[in-house]
């Protein structure tokens, strides 16, 4: 444990981050999770003990994190920004059905072609999201539901 909270603490200071009890929170609580969160959802779990930080600070906290390229910001549905530790490439499924949100592999659409786009296009990056329904969803529809 304390190693891991040493790392958090060196990772935040080589990325130009002072290292506040806050900042450190989220992003710890960020690093344990693979749920994509909102920020109220980070909200509610630091303060699930006690209040500890308002929502004007994780707010801030997850903007440093994201400028400083530690964290960032996941769009899957409309109007909802979540928060994603994993900032290495990779691409998204969300369950239509429970929300749910996993990871898929960046080499799972590794054989996309950018050549159709019109030309003059200057592409920087790409992220796929997969919609559908989880395994959880769909086994747990097919139970008396007469299919």
């Amino acid at each position: 444990m304390q190693k891991q909270s040493d790392q958090i603490i060196q990772t935040l200071k080589a990325k130009g981050l002072r290292v506040t009890p806050q900042r450190f929170a989220v992003y710890a609580n960020l690093l344990a999770r693979m749920d994509h969160p909102t920020a109220e959802d980070i909200l509610s779990d630091l303060n699930q003990n006690a209040p500890t930080s308002s929502q004007a600070t994780v707010y801030s906290s997850l903007q440093a994190l994201r400028d400083a390229g530690l964290v960032r910001e996941v769009l899957l549905e409309e109007g909802v920004c979540r928060y994603d530790a994993n900032i290495s490439p990779h691409h998204h499924f969300r369950c239509k059905s429970c929300g749910q949100i996993e990871d898929v592999a960046w080499e799972q659409f590794q054989g996309l072609s950018l050549n159709r786009l019109r030309a003059g296009l200057k592409v920087e990056g790409y992220e796929v999201t997969v919609y559908g329904v989880c395994d959880h969803c769909h086994n747990h529809q097919g139970i008396g539901s007469g299919d």
